[in-house]
Parts: C-alpha cells; sequence; structure tokens
C-alpha cells in the first residue's frame, strides 16, 4: 500500500509483522500522545491507602470555639457590639423595657378587692415615667405598658368572663380617684390610637385565655372599661370585624363571652352604642345556647340603666324588631321557655325603641310584617301581641289603613283576624280610628262582591257587616248632656246671685223658699248637726280604745309600709334626678328669654 507520509508517488512500504496495518498514518498519533499523557498523570498522581483513616476537616463551628478558648485564655473581652435602632415612619414599634413579667411573680389574692388596696400608685407612676423618658414619641407602648403592669399587679380570681354577678363597671368601679386620674391622664395623651389599644386589649385577652393556666385578665377589662367610658364609639366602629373574630371563636365560648362583655361596656354609658352593639354582635348568635343566657341577660341590664329611651331612637327598625318578635312569641325556637320569658317582657320596651319619636309617621312600615304574622294558627300569646300592634297602628299611623286595603286581597284570612277584633273591642277604640275605618269598611265591602263567595270572603263580609252595624248605632251621649246641663245651671244660678247682689234676694233663693225646698234642706242640715254632734260623742269615748288596738295591730304593717314608700320615693329622686337638674339649668334660660322678649306692658297685660 502506499503510505500517505511518502510524497513521492510509486513507492512502496513493507509491512514487517507485529506492526497493526493502519489505514492512514496521522490518526495513530494522537493516540501516542494520549496514551503518554495518561500515564504520565497516573504516574505522578498519589495514592490513597485504604487501610489509612480519612481525616476530616475542620469545620467553622469547631475554628469560632477554638478562637473563643484562645481569648478565653487570653483573657480579652470581645468588643460589645453597637445596637442600631431602626424607625421606618413612626410605625416599627420599639422594644419595650423591663416588662413586669421579669420580676418576681406577686403573690396571687383571695379578691380583687384586697388586690386593689395592695396595689402600689407610686410604683405605677415610676413606670409609667420611665416609659415616657424611653419612648417620649411612642405614647402606644406608655399605654400597652399600663394594661400590662395592671395585668401583672392585679391576680385575683377571673373565673366569669361576663361578671354578671358585679356591677355593670366592675372592676373599674374598685379603682381609686388617684388611679383614675393616672389612666384618663394617659389615655388623653394617646387619643389618636385608642381603638388600636383597645383592640390590642381585646386581642390579648383571647391570647391569655389559650393558655392552661392563663393569668387574670382585670388589667385589661379596666383600661377597656377606661376606654369605652369616655369614647363609647370605639366599640361600634369595627362591629364586621369583631362579629366574624366571634364567629370565628363560637366553638369556645368563653372567647365569646369576652369579646361580647368587652364590647358591650360601651353601652352602659351610651344606649345608641350599647343597642348597636346587641344587635350587630348579640343579636347574630341568640340562637347559640352557650350565648343566649349573656345576650339576653345583657339587653335588660341595658334597658333598666336607661330609663328615658329617646336616645336609642333611631337605632332599630323592621329588620330588626321582628327577629326579636319571633324569638320572644314563637314555640320550639332556638331560646329556652325561660329566656323566651325574660325576652317577652322587654319586648314592650323595644318595641317603643322602634316605632321611635315619631310613630304617627313610621307605624305603617310595621303594619305588613305585623299582619302577615296574625295566622289563626299561632300562639295565643303572638295572636294577642299582633292584634294589639295592628290596631295601633291604624290608631297612630293613618297610612296604616290604606296600606292595609291594599294588602287586603293578599291576607285575607289575617284580614278577617284583624276585623273581628276590632268588632270585639269597638267600644274602646279611639273616636278617630271608629271614623276612619267607615271608608275602609266600604272599601273592603266592595272587593269582597269581586272575589267570589269562598270562605273567608263569606267571614270577611259577616264581619264587615257587624262593624257597619255598630257605625250606624252609636249610643246616645247621656254623659255628655248631663255634663252640659249640669254647666247651665251652676252659670244660671251664679248669673242670678249676680244680678241681684245678693243670694237671698236671687229669683232662685225666691223659688226655693215658695217650693218647700228652703225649709227641707234646713231640716235635713239641722239633723246633719245633730249627727254630727253624737258622731263626735262617740269618737271622743271609744277612739282611744280602738286607736291602742290599731297600732298593735296594724303597727308594723304601716311602718313597713313607710319604709316601702321612703324606698319608692328614694327611687323616684334618684330617677328623676336628671329632671331636676335638667330644670336648675334651664328655669334661668326661659326667665332671661321671657325678659328679653317680653315688655312691661305684655307682663302687665297677661297678669290683668
Amino acid at each position: 500500500m502506499a503510505s500517505a507520509n511518502n510524497g513521492s508517488v510509486g513507492k512502496w512500504e513493507v509491512v514487517k509483522k507485529g506492526k497493526k496495518h493502519t489505514s492512514a498514518g496521522g490518526k495513530n498519533q494522537p493516540d501516542k500522545k494520549t496514551g503518554g499523557r495518561k500515564a504520565l498523570s497516573e504516574s505522578n498522581l498519589s495514592r490513597i491507602d485504604p487501610s489509612a483513616p480519612i481525616k476530616m476537616t475542620e469545620t467553622i463551628y469547631e475554628g469560632f470555639e477554638k478562637m473563643g478558648k484562645k481569648q478565653n485564655k487570653e483573657q480579652v473581652p470581645p468588643a460589645p457590639e453597637p445596637q442600631q435602632k431602626k424607625q421606618k415612619d413612626g410605625k416599627q414599634q420599639a422594644k419595650k423595657p423591663s416588662s413586669p413579667s421579669s420580676s418576681p411573680k406577686p403573690t396571687r389574692y383571695r379578691s380583687l378587692e384586697d388586690a386593689m388596696r395592695s396595689l402600689d400608685v407610686s410604683e405605677l407612676k415610676q413606670q409609667l415615667e420611665k416609659s415616657q423618658s424611653l419612648f417620649p414619641e411612642n405614647p402606644s407602648v406608655w399605654v400597652k405598658d399600663l394594661a400590662g403592669y395592671l395585668n401583672f399587679k392585679l391576680p385575683a380570681p377571673d373565673s366569669d368572663p361576663t361578671l354578671s354577678t358585679y356591677a355593670h363597671d366592675y372592676p373599674y368601679c374598685l379603682a381609686g380617684k388617684e388611679l383614675r386620674a393616672i389612666i384618663k391622664n394617659l389615655l388623653s395623651k394617646n387619643s389618636e390610637t385608642l381603638q388600636d389599644f383597645f383592640d390590642h386589649c381585646l386581642l390579648t385577652m383571647l391570647l391569655e385565655q389559650d393558655k392552661q393556666t392563663s393569668d387574670s385578665l382585670h388589667g385589661y377589662r379596666i383600661c377597656i372599661q377606661a376606654i369605652l367610658q369616655d369614647k363609647p364609639k370605639i366599640a361600634t366602629v369595627n362591629l364586621a370585624d369583631h362579629l366574624e373574630l366571634l364567629r370565628s371563636n363560637q366553638n369556645r365560648p368563653v372567647k365569646c363571652l369576652t369579646i361580647m362583655w368587652a364590647l358591650g361596656q360601651a353601652g352602659f354609658y351610651n344606649l345608641s352604642h350599647g343597642l348597636r352593639v346587641w344587635l350587630g354582635i348579640m343579636l347574630p348568635v341568640l340562637g347559640v345556647k352557650s350565648l343566649s343566657s349573656y345576650a339576653i341577660a345583657y339587653l335588660e341590664r341595658l334597658l333598666m340603666l336607661h330609663s328615658n329611651l329617646t336616645e336609642g331612637f333611631g337605632i332599630m327598625g323592621p329588620k330588626e324588631l321582628f327577629p326579636l318578635l319571633d324569638f320572644a312569641y314563637m314555640p320550639k325556637n332556638a331560646l329556652s321557655t325561660s329566656l323566651q320569658e325574660q325576652l317577652r317582657r322587654l319586648y314592650p320596651r323595644l318595641k317603643v325603641l322602634a316605632f321611635g319619636a315619631k310613630p304617627e309617621s313610621s307605624l305603617h312600615t310595621y303594619f305588613p310584617s305585623f299582619l302577615s304574622r296574625a295566622t289563626p294558627n299561632c300562639p295565643e300569646p303572638m295572636k294577642r301581641e299582633l292584634l294589639s300592634s295592628l290596631t295601633e297602628c291604624l290608631s297612630v299611623d293613618a297610612h296604616s289603613l290604606g296600606v292595609w286595603r291594599q294588602l287586603y286581597t293578599k291576607y285575607l284570612t289575617q284580614s278577617s283576624l284583624l276585623l273581628s277584633h276590632l268588632l270585639k273591642c269597638w267600644n274602646t277604640l279611639p273616636l278617630k280610628l271608629r271614623k276612619s275605618l267607615q271608608e275602609t269598611i266600604q272599601s273592603f265591602r266592595v272587593t269582597n262582591e269581586q272575589l267570589g263567595d269562598c270562605e273567608a270572603v263569606q267571614e270577611c263580609n259577616v264581619v264587615c257587616s257587624g262593624i257597619q252595624m255598630k257605625m250606624r248605632r252609636w249610643g246616645f251621649p247621656w254623659s255628655r248632656l248631663l255634663m252640659a246641663m249640669l254647666v247651665f245651671a251652676v252659670g244660671f244660678v251664679a248669673h242670678d246671685v249676680r244680678s241681684h247682689g245678693s243670694f237671698s234676694a236671687s229669683t232662685t233663693s225666691h223659688y226655693l223658699q215658695s217650693s218647700g225646698v228652703t225649709d227641707v234642706s234646713l231640716q235635713a242640715w239641722a239633723k246633719v248637726i245633730t249627727y254630727s254632734q253624737h258622731g263626735f260623742s262617740w269618737l271622743e269615748e271609744n277612739m282611744p280604745y280602738y286607736y291602742s288596738m290599731a297600732v298593735e295591730r296594724v303597727g308594723p304593717v304601716m311602718e313597713d309600709g313607710w319604709e316601702k314608700t321612703k324606698m319608692a320615693a328614694a327611687f323616684i329622686a334618684t330617677h328623676t334626678s336628671e329632671l331636676v337638674e335638667w330644670l336648675k339649668e334651664n328655669t334661668p334660660r326661659l326667665i332671661e328669654w321671657v325678659s328679653n322678649h317680653l315688655s312691661m306692658d305684655s307682663l302687665r297685660l297677661l297678669i290683668n
């Protein structure tokens, strides 16, 4: 074969034994070089002895440990690292000073009263001054330190989350004047973030209740009551969020009751905010067995504290009243019988709140819901309440009659029941309503003729006929006639005496003498005097004896009655104190207004 390495053509190469035949001589050169380099690299590498143990490299942690030991041997203390405080627009919360929990835990008291008596107010002032000096531009830290300090220093039994056995302002009522002044002063400096502080206290209470051995929560309760006493609106700002929080903890009754208690404190200082809390938080969970009792008890206490219901006008409407009506009167609902009775006693006041300040212009909006519920099969107590409310709507708001005429065909059975009720109590209905019903009854008669002869229509026809008969035969007004005759007779005698100068010279006196009435009257008067003298003599003889017997037997009863009378007088004085204060404030203004707007001549004219 011709070699590719040989440049001359036609020169032959002899192939010897032991050599491999290659088609191209250039391809064998790289293989030789690669093999040589590989052998050289393998000869230069150090071989690993499998019998010798592998030594691990030193870790970073061991290096730091050795450095620490070396520094300890040389007794060179490490340089302190500078603390850098980063504040982002005042929103990042600074690190608090030494918390009360770092100090030894105080002994637990038997009652909160003992804990309040042992509270060192001067120490509290020092803690607050320290907090204010460390964080002069962060008042939210001050109030949180206040709540934490009070809660730490008041370890007392806290078993009932609603405090239902105590006064409505417990435990804040136990705080002395000095402590209250400190709390109010600190809250006034933090007025812009009171909403956040309220949420902080509430959420901290809920977190404490997650612990197996939770601490008492009196400090946070005191702060919540102090906030809502001056700013009750804070409790109603985020009712939707608080309701969501309540529902998320619905299977934890203690937490739910804590939320309800905290928000409900606003109602004890403002009726309107209390009603908003009750309607927004407690009414949605009224059917929950573990929460219903406190919800109704809170409503009862709220309405007892605020005897003047005018503050709560405008909060309730048909949307809120009728669920309460169903809860109070419908049988077999989520409430127990005792809770239904309790709510039923509160319902009249709730109805007053719902009707508002001007029932004459709002009751027609309640009429359709009352009428739709007044079925013949509804419970008897509910039926009486519905018929009474419907009658009130018709008597007070004239627009209710127009609403009834529009709904007559839709609620024919209910209308028959209402007409029967009006027929039964016809004589007690207001005269204005009896006159207004004439047109309405006539309209019903025309509608009945158009509807046909079904059973409900026949019943309505019978009742309408009875009412129309009552309208036609109104009784003769004898009482008014007798009163008019008496007034006329007195006026005639007075005019007769005045025209003749005296009674003896009057025509009336001459007529009485000529008819013998005067003599008979004198004889009767003489007998009255005689029997009166006998009666007085009998009383002089027997009065001491009967008086002693009366004192012996009736004395204790009279004393008891006198004590109750004094209690009633004190109760009346307590509940009329606001009226007295109002009169004291406004009487000088009235006198000033009269003196400014009325001249002396007009006053003399009025006096004369």
